[in-house]
């Protein structure tokens, strides 16, 4: 359940919680202290902001998940040919999914089309790689490999030379993961300072290092020393992080290995207070909202993408809203929210998830 939940809080801050609490922080304050706008958007370069890790931490919990749904596969004597058809039909879906929501797919013309640009499809690329060793070698098989993609991403990046200007450059227009995309995607690049092909080591890293955390989870250690080694692990990715970041530093831009780590820091460290308060303690109903979001993920993330729940929220409260002040955005902001919640809430009642 806490996966679920955590799951649930990342993408409510992407499907319209973001703009509630905005707003009614708009209610207790004229205007924005520097450290909240910092932190609720994204960093233009070098750095991190807790908006930076909406992203990592939806890859991370998608390998959480991962040792509990192939165990699962296992126990119900799936073949591993089977298993194979599953996550090739998994990357697909991913990948169009993706598209739809940030390459113009739905647009329906090749010269706007974006092939790579997506968070579903770092997630499909992260996925991938994590499966196939999750089905092929053993639980250290898979930190080593890991670690070997964090470190061969590094030394990539800063010592493989640029043709035109050397080795170790690492700005937004110039840097070896850019030179990659330019060349491999060309014209159907996004046009943004994000990185995709050679940033796929960092994907790949992100989920295994939540692999790592799912199979802490199902090991037979009691739920108290299991919340601990989560918090020593998260506590240990930052420090590493940090560090790292002194040589090649913390870019979610193009995924850079410290970053993953920082990022992965944090994550097992959320991880690690939703496990301990759902899980051990046993504090659950206060996660049932983020419950509802986290079991229909893939709707929660597409749904906005497609349908404008501002504009639906409106027809419902704009009338009241002119009349009650600056309760007026709040209210907007949370109709727009609680339209996606409780479509999401009907579900959850039907046992209506859609999963790929």
């Amino acid at each position: 359940m806490s996966v679920d939940a955590l799951r649930g809080f990342d993408m409510f801050w992407i499907c319209g919680g973001r703009d509630v609490f905005l707003a009614l922080v708009g209610l207790i304050v004229r205007d924005q202290p520097g450290w909240l706008k910092f932190h609720m958007g994204h960093v233009e370069w070098v750095g991190f902001s807790a908006w930076d890790l909406i992203m990592p931490l939806f890859l991370f919990i998608v390998g959480v998940s991962m040792p509990f749904s192939f165990a699962k596969r296992r126990d119900a004597g799936q073949s591993t040919g089977r298993v194979y058809l599953k996550i090739v039909r998994r990357v697909l879906i991913l990948w169009i999914l993706g598209m739809a929501a940030q390459g113009h797919l739905l647009e329906a013309r090749l010269s706007k089309m974006h092939f790579y640009s997506n968070t579903l499809q770092a997630i499909a690329s992260g996925y991938l790689v994590a499966s196939i060793l999750l089905l092929h070698i053993s639980v250290l098989g898979q930190f080593l490999v890991m670690l070997a993609l964090l470190l061969g991403y590094g030394v990539v990046m800063v010592w493989v030379p640029i043709p035109g200007h050397g080795a170790g450059i690492i700005e937004p227009q110039v840097n070896l993961a850019r030179y990659v995309d330019e060349i491999i995607l060309g014209p159907y690049r996004d046009g943004t300072t994000y990185t995709w092909i050679l940033s796929s080591m960092g994907f790949a890293g992100t989920v295994l290092l939540g692999v790592m955390a799912g199979h802490l989870l199902r090991s037979p250690k009691t739920p108290g020393v299991k919340m601990l080694s989560l918090v020593g692990a998260g506590v240990g990715c930052l420090i590493l992080g940090r560090l790292w970041g002194t040589g090649f530093p913390i870019i979610k831009h193009i995924w850079s290995s410290s970053m993953v780590l920082w990022a992965g820091g944090w994550s097992l460290l959320l991880l690690a207070l939703f496990y301990g308060l759902i899980d051990v303690v046993g504090w659950r109903r206060w996660s049932f909202p983020f419950v509802v979001l986290g079991m229909n993920a893939i709707v929660a993330y597409m749904a906005p993408r497609i349908v404008n729940f501002r504009t639906i929220g409106d027809t419902l409260v704009a009338g009241l809203a002119q009349h009650v002040g600056r309760f007026g955005e709040p209210l907007r902001a949370l109709a727009a929210f609680m339209v996606l919640w409780l479509i999401l809430l009907y579900m959850y009642r039907k046992k209506t998830f859609i999963r790929v």
